[in-house]
């Protein structure tokens, strides 16, 4: 069960990051701020890869094509899912940004099954509570003129699908690079991806928005510790998902929500109403459920 206490780290840390990251976005836009994380997380990661391989030196990592596989599909759509999740964040709150990604969890946990990675039935009772707090949290209030503004709800689902494809690919990933070892090879893998991630959007922007870049580069300060956030962060998801399937670690990992509300509190100045804190903690019954399961 170590992997829960390594889940609620990941999640502290991903808050920070997020924030970090959020702040970026009127300059640097959606994918400026997404290339942040990786750019100036890589050499954190690789520090982090270097320790490992140290502290195990008699490990032999597999670099075979599933693993370079794994990675590729897992950095796109966790590249895609980031840059969603920010815009929903935009669109609405920090907390309910971070709320609507959540939707990664029970698809996560489906998309486990391809792998026949089988849950206990109270961990699957507690993914379809985590669900039913997450669509209530999701549901928009009715605006004054016009319909129902579904924008942030589908962006969090979007980044959901992406962040819940990237768990399993990335847990796939790990097992194939070695499995006697899951803490070198979730640093090993988060190394590997990240520079995957960071050429990708470089060449991207270099093409295609250098406005954007130039932005990224100017705010180095915070971009430093976006990237040491995002690279620490990384570190403690991967080794988490090295050690337990994705839907039970995702849905621990929704341990963030309440961490985003008061980040969002108090550094945006954003308030939850009654009924959003109420399907918050029906969502935090189900993590616990999860967790147990």
């Amino acid at each position: 069960m170590i992997w829960i206490p390594i889940t609620v780290g990941a999640a502290t840390l991903q808050v920070a990051r997020n924030a970090l990251q959020r702040g970026l976005l009127a300059g640097a836009g959606p994918w400026g701020a997404t290339l942040v994380r990786f750019l100036f997380g890589l050499p954190f990661s690789l520090a982090f890869a270097a320790v490992a391989l140290a502290v195990w030196p008699s490990a032999r990592p597999a670099f075979t094509s599933w693993f370079w596989l794994a990675c590729v599909v897992g950095g796109a759509c966790q590249i895609a899912a980031t840059a969603a999740m920010l815009v929903s964040m935009r669109r609405s709150t920090f907390a309910l940004g971070t709320a609507f990604q959540q939707s990664s969890i029970p698809i996560a946990a489906f998309i486990g099954l391809v792998f026949r990675e089988q849950l206990h039935p109270l961990a699957w009772a507690g993914l379809f509570l985590v669900t039913g707090g997450l669509f209530v949290l999701a549901w928009p209030r009715k605006l004054a003129e016009g319909p129902r503004d579904w924008t942030p709800a589908l962006l969090g689902l979007v980044a959901g699908a992406g962040f819940a494809v990237s768990s399993n690919a990335y847990r796939q990933a790990a097992l194939a690079l070695d499995a006697a070892h899951p803490v070198l090879a979730a640093l090993v893998c988060v190394f590997c991806v990240q520079a995957l991630q960071t050429a990708a959007l470089m060449v991207y922007l270099s093409l295609r928005d250098r406005r954007a870049l130039r932005a990224v580069l100017a705010a180095w300060r915070s971009s430093v510790a976006a990237g040491f956030f995002g690279a620490a962060a990384s570190g403690l998801w991967f080794t988490a998902f090295a050690l337990a399937p994705a839907g039970p670690v995702r849905a621990v990992g929704v341990t963030e929500m309440p961490i985003a509300a008061l980040a969002g509190r108090r550094l945006f100045a954003e308030r939850l109403a009654l009924w959003q804190v109420v399907a918050a903690a029906v969502t935090a019954v189900g993590v616990v459920l999860a967790a147990l399961g």
